[in-house]
C-alpha cells in the first residue's frame, strides 16, 4: 500500500458531504481499522454448528462412539482362576436405536413423547461380540444384549437426530427444544456440567498449616490415583495411598532407577545452587534409613505397601511389590514400558523441582481457583465412569459365576457362559436407571461418591430449560463460607457469565456458561507427540538433568506428561500454531507457554472450556468484509472459518498468552486475536437484558434467576404435554426492546412476558415499596392472564391373588341417594374432558379390592371380590376444567391414567411481576380504567410504577428501555438493546421528537381521578414485564382449627396439610420481653395442645385416673393443664429412668 505522506494538522471544518470525508482524510497506516459491518453473524454460524447444548451431545456421541470401545479394550477378557483354558473375550460393542422392550409391537422404534407419556425410560439395547470357549470348543456369538442405554435426546443414537421442523412436529416434539437431556422413567433428567480440578496435571498448592504440596490427580481408563509431594520440617516426602507411610523422595528417586546422589540433586536442581542448598537436607535421609542402592529402596518402599493379596494368587518378593506399585499406581498416568522408569524419574523431578522453587517464591504456587486448572465433567464422562463401574461389576458377577460352576468336578454338560450374559444384562440397565433417576453415583472403584450430578429439566419456562443446560456444578461445600472459589475470576471473561448464579448459599459455586463457548472432548495424543517431535522436542528419556533446566530451555508437555525439551521454544510455539491453523490437527488443542515454570503445555484433554476468537496478523483482522458477506450470503459456514485459519478456539491458557482486542477500533500492533462480539461475555440467560450495560450488577443478577421463574410459552408441544405442573401465559408477546441474544437463542419464538405501557409516577398510596398499580381494563383485555395445568396420576393395579383395581359408575344415578362429589364422572368411572370440577369433586372412580394381597389358598372356593372406594378427588379452591384425559399401560403392563386440570388465572392483588431488570414488584391494587390518568392522545398505563425504584437501585437500563420502546412503538420498528451497543439514545431521542413527542420520554398527563393535569411531566411509555410464577393463590394460607399430628398432638405444619402457624422460639422471646404472660399460655398451650393430668402432690409424678401408682394411694391428687407434649416428655423420661417430679402451688 502506498504511504501518503500527510503533513500533521487538522483541516478546518469545510462544508463538503460528510459521505466523501471517509476518502479525504488521511489514508495512512494511522488510520483506525474499518469495523467489519456485520461481524456478528458469525454468531448464529457458530450456533448452527455447535448449539447452545452442543458440548453436552457431542460429549455423548463421543462417549457412544469411542469410549465405549476404549472401556471394552481395556476390559475384554474374563478368565477363570478354576480352569486356566476358560477365557471370554469381548470383540466388539455398539448401541442401537431406542426401541420398544414390548415383544408384540410391530412398530419397535418409539419418541420421546411417548416416553414421557408412557412414564418410559429413553433407551438403546447395547450389543457386543464375544468369543468364548465352551468345553473344548471356541464359540463367537454377535450381537448378544447385555442391557440398555439411557439415550440422550437429540444425539447420533437419537430418533431426532438430522430431523427438520415437519418431521418433529410429527413427532410431537418442539423444534426449539434443545435436547442434550435423557428420559427416565417419564421424567427428563439432565446431567449437569461438573466442575473439577484437572487431572494429570501438577497443581503445587498451600495446606492448612501452610506447607507447599504438589499434587497430581492420575486418571487413565485402567487407574485412577492421587500422588502428593510435600513438605514436612523442611524435608520432603511422598504420600501415596497405596503406601502405608510417608517415603522421603531420595528413596523414592533411588526406587525409580536413579541411583547416584549426585544423579538425583542434578535431575531436581539442573546447575541452580540455591535449589542444591535447599535440597541437600533431604539427601540424609537415604542414609539414615540404610538405602543406597535400587533394591535396597524397592524393599524400604515394599515393605509399606498396603497389599490386597488374592488367596490363590501366585506370593511375590516385597521388591517386586514395590515395582508393580511404582509401575502402575504412583503416577499412574506416566507410561512404564519393560520397567523403563526414566520419565517417570523425570517427572518425579519436576514435581519435587517444583515444591522446592514454591518454598522459596510464593508467586509459583498455583491457584486453585483459575480456570485454566479446571476440567468441565460433562454427561459422556460420567457416563462413561458410570458404565465402566457396572461393566465391570457386570464381568466380576460373570467371573464368579463361572468359577462357581466350574467349580464343581462332576459336571454333566459343558458350561455355557452365554446363558450367564443374558441374565446379568439388568444389572447395568437398572444401574444406569438407578445413577440418573436418583442423581447419586456411587463408584466405589473410582472412590467416586458424588450425590446431585442429574436434576429434573426444569420446564417453567423456555429460557429455565435453556438455562438448565449450560448450568455448572461445583462440588465444593456450599456451607463454607470461602470466597475464593465463589468470587468472579478474571479468567472467567468469555468464558463464564458473569451475572448468572444464584444467590444465597450456592452463589459463585453454580455458575453458567457464556454464549460462545464449547467444552472440548479427548483428542489422540499419539500424532501430536509425533508432530512435537518433528518440529524439534528432544526426547526427555536422552537428557540429563543438567540439560532439562539449562536457562534457555523450555520442557514440553502433552496433557501434563513430560515429552521433553524445546531450545526454540517461540519458533515451536508459532510452528504448532500455524499446523493448527492449517487444520493438520484438531482445532481445539492449545499450545501456550508458562515463563514461570518455563514450560511449553500441550493440551488435547477434554473438558477444557475455549472459545472462538477472529484471529489478527500484523495489525489487521483476518476475517474481511468480503468473508462476512459470503456467510450472509451462505457460501461460507463457520467450520470454513476454521479450515481458512480466519478464526480459531483459545482455552483459558492459551487466552492468557494472547492479546485479545475488544474492538477493531482498539486494534495495536501487538494484538494476537479480535472478539467476534463483546456481548458474548453474556451467558443465555443474562443475554435477555436490554442495556444490561447501564444497569448495577446484582440487578442483573437478580433478572438471572427472575427470568427462570416467568410464565410464558415452553414449547410448540406445549399443549400435547402433561407434567406435574405447567404454567402458561395466554397472549405471550415479544420484547419491543430485543438483543441479538433473544434472537440467537429463539426467545422472540416463546417468548415469557408482555409489553405493559407503564407510567412511572406515584399514584395513591397503593404503589408504595415496588408494588404496582394495575389498569383493570388491561386485565379484562388478557394482561398477565395465565393458564395452569396440573397433573393428576393413577394406576390400575394387579394384585398377586389374580384381582385388579377397577374404575366403576359411582352407585345411584338417578336416585335420591346421588353423592353431589360425582356430578362430573361419566358411565366409565371417568370426568369427561371439559368437565368443571369444584373444590371435594370426584373426577376418578377408582376402586381396589378388599385383601388383594392375601394369596387365596389353592383350592378354596373363589369368594366373590369386594371393592372399596379410593377416589381421586379435587382439592383446589378454584374451579378446574378437565382438559386432557389418558389411558395408557407402562412397561410393567399395568394401566397407567393421566389427568390433566386447567385453571385460567387473571392477575390479582399479590401477584408477582418483574420487569427484566430485577426490579420485581407485586401488585398493590387494581383500579377502573376511569380513575387511571391518561395521556393527551388518551393512552392509559397498563402500569403505575413509584419511582421511588430508581435511585437506590440504578437500574439506567429500565429507564433507556422504556425510551427506546416507545421510539419502537413510533417508528414501528423493534430496537435492540443488546449489551455494549444496542440503540443509541440520542437516536431514540431523535424518532420520539420527529414523532412530537418529549426527547426524554416524559409526556403531559391527566388525572383521571380530577380530570385535571399533573403537575409534573410523567415518564411514560412501553417496557416488558414478565408474570412470575409466585401467585398469591398458590400460596395463601390461614387456619382456625384443623387436623393435629397424632404423636404430639399439635397442629401440622404446612399449607398442604391445612396446618398451623408457627409461634417460634424468637416470637416467644418477644412475648417474653413484652411480658405478656397470658397470650404465651393461649399461643404454647390453650390454642395448640392443651392436656389435662392428674398430678400426685406429694411425689408429684403423674397419675392415672385418680391414682398414684407411686404412692399407692388417690388422697393428694390434683387435676392441672400442661401442653400434651410436656407430658409425652415426662413419659419418654421415665421410660429412661429419669424421674421428673413436678412441684405444685397455688394457681394464682
Amino acid at each position: 500500500m502506498a504511504q501518503h505522506n500527510h503533513p500533521d494538522h487538522t483541516h478546518a471544518k469545510d462544508g463538503f458531504e460528510p459521505l466523501k470525508q471517509e476518502f479525504y482524510e488521511g489514508k495512512h497506516l494511522s488510520e483506525p481499522i474499518k469495523e467489519i459491518k456485520d461481524k456478528w453473524k458469525l454468531l448464529p454460524a457458530f450456533l448452527q454448528v455447535k448449539g447452545l447444548v452442543k458440548q453436552h451431545i457431542d460429549s455423548f456421541n463421543y462417549f457412544i462412539n469411542v469410549d465405549l470401545r476404549k472401556i471394552i479394550k481395556a476390559n475384554e477378557k474374563v478368565t477363570s482362576d478354576v480352569d486356566p483354558n476358560f477365557y471370554l473375550k469381548y470383540t466388539g460393542i455398539r448401541v442401537g436405536m431406542p426401541e420398544r422392550t414390548d415383544a408384540d409391537v410391530a412398530n419397535r422404534s418409539y419418541t420421546p413423547h411417548e416416553c414421557r407419556l408412557r412414564d418410559l425410560s429413553y433407551s438403546a439395547n447395547i450389543f457386543v461380540d464375544v468369543e468364548y470357549t465352551r468345553g473344548k470348543q471356541i464359540v463367537k456369538r454377535r450381537n448378544v444384549n447385555i442391557g440398555r442405554m439411557p439415550i440422550m435426546l437429540r444425539s447420533s443414537h437419537c430418533v431426532l437426530a438430522g430431523k427438520n421442523e415437519a418431521e418433529l412436529a410429527k413427532m410431537k416434539e418442539c423444534p426449539l427444544d434443545p435436547g442434550g437431556y435423557f428420559i427416565v422413567k417419564g421424567t427428563e433428567k439432565v446431567i449437569l456440567v461438573q466442575e473439577q480440578l484437572s487431572k494429570n496435571r501438577i497443581i503445587v498448592d498451600t495446606d492448612k498449616k501452610g506447607n507447599i504440596i504438589a499434587n497430581v490427580q492420575s486418571s487413565t481408563h485402567e487407574r485412577k490415583s492421587k500422588t502428593a509431594i510435600f513438605v514436612k520440617h523442611n524435608k520432603i516426602y511422598l504420600k501415596h495411598n497405596s503406601i502405608a507411610e510417608d517415603i522421603p523422595v531420595t528413596i523414592f528417586m533411588k526406587a525409580l532407577g536413579i541411583q547416584s546422589d549426585r544423579e538425583i540433586a542434578q535431575l531436581i536442581c539442573g546447575n541452580d545452587h540455591d535449589l542444591h542448598d535447599s535440597f541437600s537436607i533431604n539427601m540424609e535421609e537415604g542414609a539414615k534409613c540404610k538405602v543406597f542402592t535400587q533394591m535396597q529402596a524397592l524393599e524400604f518402599i515394599g515393605a509399606k505397601v498396603k497389599v490386597n493379596r488374592k488367596l490363590t494368587a501366585v506370593r511375590k518378593t516385597i521388591a517386586e511389590e514395590a515395582l508393580e506399585v511404582l509401575a502402575t499406581v504412583i503416577l499412574a498416568h506416566i507410561p512404564v514400558e519393560n520397567l523403563n522408569f526414566r520419565e517417570k524419574s523425570v517427572y518425579a523431578a519436576v514435581m519435587i523441582r517444583r515444591v522446592l522453587v514454591a518454598m522459596n517464591d510464593e508467586v509459583q504456587v498455583d491457584d486453585r481457583d483459575y480456570v485454566g486448572n479446571k476440567r468441565l465433567e460433562l454427561a459422556g464422562q460420567l457416563l462413561s465412569l458410570l458404565f465402566e463401574d457396572l461393566f465391570k461389576k457386570f464381568n466380576s458377577d460373570l467371573k464368579i459365576n463361572a468359577d462357581k460352576v466350574l467349580k464343581k468336578p462332576n459336571r454333566t454338560q459343558e458350561f455355557d457362559i452365554f446363558n450367564q450374559l443374558v441374565l446379568h444384562g439388568d444389572h447395568i440397565t437398572s444401574g444406569f436407571i438407578r445413577a440418573i433417576s436418583t442423581g447419586n453415583w456411587v463408584l466405589k472403584r473410582f472412590k467416586m461418591d458424588r450425590a446431585g450430578i442429574t436434576q429434573v429439566l426444569s420446564r417453567l419456562s423456555y429460557i429455565s430449560a435453556l438455562g438448565m443446560m449450560t448450568r455448572i456444578s461445583s462440588q465444593f461445600e456450599k456451607t463454607r463460607k470461602v470466597s475464593g472459589p465463589r468470587a468472579l475470576q478474571p479468567s472467567q471473561w468469555g468464558m463464564l457469565c458473569p451475572s448468572d448464579t444464584p444467590e444465597g448459599e450456592a452463589c459463585g459455586l453454580v455458575k453458567n456458561l457464556a454464549l460462545m463457548t464449547h467444552i472440548t472432548t479427548d483428542d489422540e495424543e499419539e500424532p501430536i507427540r509425533r508432530i512435537a517431535f518433528t518440529l524439534g522436542v528432544e526426547d526427555v528419556n536422552f537428557l540429563t538433568g543438567a540439560e532439562v533446566y539449562q536457562p534457555n530451555t523450555f520442557l514440553v508437555l502433552l496433557n501434563g506428561v513430560i515429552l521433553g525439551v524445546t531450545r526454540r521454544t517461540q519458533r515451536f510455539v508459532a510452528d504448532f500454531r500455524r499446523l493448527r491453523r492449517a487444520g493438520r490437527v484438531s482445532e481445539f488443542i492449545s499450545v501456550f507457554v508458562n515463563t514461570h515454570q518455563r514450560t511449553v503445555n500441550l493440551s488435547s484433554d477434554g473438558g477444557r472450556i475455549c472459545r472462538p476468537l477472529i484471529i489478527v496478523e500484523g495489525g489487521r483482522p483476518r476475517v474481511k468484509q468480503e468473508h462476512i458477506n459470503s456467510l450472509i450470503a451462505g457460501d461460507l459456514v463457520f467450520d470454513d472459518f476454521l479450515r481458512k485459519g480466519l478464526v480459531e478456539y483459545l482455552d483459558v491458557n492459551e487466552e492468557s498468552d494472547a492479546n485479545i482486542a475488544t474492538y477493531e477500533r482498539d486494534i495495536i500492533p501487538q494484538s494476537t486475536h479480535l472478539e467476534i462480539e463483546p456481548f458474548t461475555i453474556l451467558g443465555a440467560v443474562a443475554g435477555l437484558i436490554p442495556y444490561p450495560h447501564h444497569n448495577q450488577s446484582p440487578r442483573n443478577t437478580y433478572q438471572c434467576a427472575m427470568g427462570k421463574q416467568a410464565i410464558g410459552a415452553i414449547g410448540y408441544n406445549q399443549l400435547n404435554r402433561i407434567e406435574t405442573l405447567i404454567y402458561l401465559m395466554v397472549y405471550p408477546q415479544q420484547p419491543m426492546v430485543k438483543s441479538k441474544t433473544i434472537e440467537l437463542i429463539g426467545y422472540d419464538k416463546l417468548p415469557a412476558g408482555q409489553n405493559a405501557t407503564v407510567a412511572v409516577m406515584s399514584y395513591s398510596g397503593y404503589d408504595i415499596e415496588d408494588a404496582l398499580v394495575l389498569n383493570k381494563s388491561g386485565l379484562d383485555r388478557g394482561f398477565g392472564r395465565c393458564q395452569v395445568m396440573r397433573k393428576y396420576a393413577t394406576m390400575i393395579k394387579r394384585y398377586p391373588n389374580g384381582t385388579h383395581d377397577r374404575l366403576a359408575d359411582p352407585p345411584g344415578r338417578d336416585t335420591d341417594f346421588w353423592d353431589q362429589a360425582y356430578d362430573t364422572i361419566e358411565q366409565d368411572g371417568i370426568s369427561g374432558v371439559g368437565e368443571a370440577v369444584e373444590a371435594g369433586d370426584i373426577f376418578v372412580n377408582r376402586q381396589t379390592p378388599v385383601g388383594g394381597n392375601d394369596m387365596g389358598v389353592a383350592g378354596a372356593t373363589q369368594q366373590p371380590t369386594t371393592y372399596k372406594a379410593a377416589p381421586m378427588r379435587y382439592k383446589s379452591p378454584q374451579t378446574g376444567y378437565i382438559d386432557k384425559v389418558l389411558f395408557t399401560t407402562t412397561e410393567s403392563d399395568q394401566t397407567l391414567i393421566k389427568v390433566n386440570i386447567r385453571q385460567t388465572r387473571r392477575p390479582e392483588l399479590g401477584d408477582k411481576f418483574s420487569s427484566r431488570h430485577g426490579q420485581k414488584g407485586v401488585c398493590g391494587i387494581i383500579v377502573q380504567q376511569e380513575d387511571m390518568p391518561f395521556s393527551d392522545l388518551g393512552v392509559c398505563p397498563d402500569i403505575i410504577m413509584n419511582p421511588h425504584g430508581f435511585p437506590s437501585r440504578m437500574t439506567v437500563g429500565k429507564m433507556i428501555e422504556l425510551l427506546a420502546g416507545k421510539a419502537g412503538v413510533l417508528a414501528g420498528k423493534l430496537q435492540y438493546g443488546t449489551a455494549f451497543g444496542g440503540s443509541k439514545v440520542e437516536d431514540m431521542s431523535k424518532i420520539l421528537m420527529e414523532h412530537g413527542f418529549n426527547y426524554s420520554g416524559k409526556d403531559y398527563v391527566t388525572s383521571g381521578i380530577t380530570g385535571e393535569p399533573l403537575s409534573a411531566y410523567i415518564f411514560f411509555g412501553p417496557i416488558y414485564y414478565q408474570k412470575l410464577k409466585h401467585m398469591v393463590m398458590d400460596k395463601m394460607h390461614a387456619r382456625a382449627r384443623g387436623p393435629r399430628a397424632t404423636l404430639t398432638r399439635q397442629p401440622t405444619e404446612g399449607r398442604s396439610r391445612d396446618g398451623g402457624l408457627r409461634l417460634g422460639e424468637m416470637e416467644r422471646d418477644c412475648l417474653i420481653g413484652y411480658g405478656a404472660s397470658m397470650l404465651l399460655l393461649e399461643r404454647l398451650m390453650i390454642s395448640s395442645d392443651s392436656f389435662e393430668i392428674n398430678v400426685c402432690d406429694d411425689c408429684g409424678l403423674i397419675g392415672y385416673a385418680g391414682w398414684c401408682q407411686y404412692c399407692k394411694s388417690s388422697k393428694n391428687m390434683k387435676t392441672m393443664n400442661i401442653p400434651y407434649a410436656a407430658k409425652l416428655l415426662f413419659q419418654e423420661l421415665m421410660a429412661m429412668n429419669v424421674s421428673p417430679r413436678m412441684i405444685l402451688g397455688d394457681a394464682i
